[in-house]
């Protein structure tokens, strides 16, 4: 089991996360809330040049029509540059390994998933992408999906506090978020990670002598700058195909525990901007400790398992640390791995599961925030219904086309999920890649498309998933998974923020017992949906390993 060191070791990672993203959460409400800043001296020309370029009026309000379809416009663009560059960068430079073009399905699919945010990975970048492609698709990518979901969380905070005048400009925000939060973050945060090892270059590969009078091929390249975006906007795909595993990507506990800091932060300060948006901090406080309370479950069902992992798991950081880091990339949909999730127990992946299930514990930069605000839409409705009275929430009435629609959001996850999965053991496609019927199996196909699905990207199939059919499978996945939620709670935040609002009466959602609600409310409607396709995967897999050990 779990020690009291090691209990101790996650209070202070957690006390500096949320610390950190209380101090990050103010300096982002001064940003979106278009507040004067000392720093404007040096932001401002440089957002003003995008601005020139692009011919974008950034005080015009948008409604949230025009939000999302300039976000899925610009989304599409960007997918589709980084499919050209990775279907022909034979012949493009910064090329020194000389590695051919993508397969057509594969260079889809990999725009697709990093421009989404997922960076689902069906291939290893180490051995087939140019340090062009790296850098101009890849690491390009990790920027503006990142920059995407900070600016629709903050569209959809506009909406839901009705204390401003629209949702707000989508490319202001975007550019904002990247040249202010995330561009600044990441630089410091890579300078950092070169001092703990990571290299970053755009030499060639080195050819070094082993100590047994051997040689080796060192695969390095411009490898810190892209791991520090990836942990930083929870993106997760890395650049080499073991992901954090490698041991250029992430060399000792010091990376380790940075890496893990990163990924945290973002997600964790969205709550508090949430509530300083709205004016009622508590508000804030209270999705924060709800979605940290998801995410400390999720921690003590893997750990249950802790003392019969050390059979067959990697261990070059420890156990701890890799069940921490697993159970935390999934709750924070970031998706990267620091050692195999083949060698997992069951236990470990269930949670891993709950995390990308849930979405919301506490979920990737901006997004985990809209979905956790998806499950307040339906909670206050269904105690409004036991309470006998109308539904309301930061004094703006839930109306039934609200619910409709958070319910088709909710509703949208299973079927994306649940849909590919049957379709893969039904059309035989499991068995033609090798995938098992027992539990394995079936867990590695509904976590591909869970992960898909949730904007993850972690997955068990990495490289074997490289065929046309789970390419193109995923990669629609990975859009529906992303842009339908934002759809709905988008049209969501345009709807309340024209009400009339009326704080006098209603649910007081700013306490602990709201929290307590929401916690409950949000466990039972995922494990009512999951839990017989749990059932038949991780958790008989479990129960499958017990017996054997009998």
């Amino acid at each position: 089991m779990i020690t009291a060191p090691e209990i101790a070791f996650i209070a202070i990672i957690w006390l500096i996360v949320i610390v950190v993203g209380w101090l990050l959460a103010g300096f982002m409400y001064t940003i979106y809330s278009g507040r004067k800043s000392r720093l404007d001296r040096i932001f401002s020309p440089v957002e003003r040049v995008f601005f020139r370029i692009s011919g974008v009026d950034p005080t015009k309000d948008m409604t949230w029509k025009q939000y999302f379809i300039s976000l899925l416009l610009l989304n599409s663009v960007q997918a589709a540059f980084a499919f050209l560059i990775l279907s022909y960068q034979s012949f493009l430079p910064l090329n020194p390994q000389h590695f051919p073009d993508m397969s057509w399905s594969l260079a889809l699919n990999t725009a697709l998933s990093f421009s989404a945010n997922c960076d689902l990975q069906h291939y290893a970048g180490e051995n087939s992408l140019s340090y062009f492609s790296q850098m101009m698709a890849i690491t390009f990518l990790q920027f503006t999906s990142a920059a995407s979901g900070m600016s629709v969380a903050v569209a959809i905070f506009r909406g839901f506090s009705g204390k401003f005048q629209g949702l707000g400009n989508f490319y202001s925000d975007f550019i904002k978020s990247i040249v202010r939060v995330l561009l600044p973050i990441s630089f410091i945060a890579s300078i950092v990670l070169v001092s703990t090892g990571i290299p970053q270059t755009l030499n060639g590969y080195v050819l070094a002598n082993t100590i047994s009078g051997g040689t080796e091929i060192l695969k390095v390249g411009p490898v810190a700058s892209m791991t520090s975006i990836m942990q930083l906007g929870t993106n997760g795909g890395g650049y080499f195909g073991a992901n954090s595993a490698y041991p250029f990507e992430n060399p000792n506990p010091i990376s380790n525990w940075i890496e893990v800091v990163l990924m945290m932060v973002i997600p964790t300060a969205f709550p508090f901007l949430f509530g300083r948006m709205v004016g009622n901090k508590k508000e804030g406080n209270v999705l924060l400790f709800t979605s940290y309370m998801l995410y400390a479950i999720d921690l003590a069902v893997a750990f249950i398992a802790l003392s019969s992992l050390n059979r067959g798991m990697e261990a070059r950081l420890g156990v701890f640390s890799s069940v921490f880091w697993t159970v935390t990339t999934t709750a924070f949909t970031t998706g990267s791995v620091n050692a195999s999730l083949a060698g997992m127990n069951p236990l470990v992946v269930l949670s891993a599961f709950m995390g990308m299930l849930i979405q919301a514990t506490p979920g990737g930069a901006g997004v985990g925030t809209m979905y956790m605000l998806m499950y307040v839409v339906m909670t206050v409705f269904i105690v409004g219904l036991m309470a006998g009275r109308t539904p309301e929430y930061l004094g703006s009435k839930i109306t039934p086309s609200d619910v409709k629609l958070a319910m088709v959001a909710f509703i949208s996850h299973p079927i994306i999920i649940l849909l590919p999965t049957i379709i893969v053991f039904a059309s035989g496609v499991a068995s033609s890649a090798g995938i098992g019927r027992g539990p394995i199996g079936f867990s590695e196909v509904f976590y591909e498309y869970t992960s898909a699905a949730a904007n993850n990207g972690s997955d068990f199939l990495g490289t074997a998933g490289n065929t046309v059919f789970f390419n193109v499978s995923t990669g629609i996945v990975i859009w529906l998974g992303r842009f339908i939620p934002i759809l709905v709670m988008l049209n969501i935040a345009g709807n309340m923020n024209s009400r009339i609002r009326n704080f006098e009466e209603g649910l007081k959602t700013d306490n602990i017992l709201f929290a307590a609600i929401l916690l409950f409310s949000i466990t039972i409607l995922v494990i009512l949906t999951f839990f017989p396709f749990l059932v038949i995967g991780p958790l008989l897999a479990y129960l499958e390993g017990i017996q054997n050990a009998l």
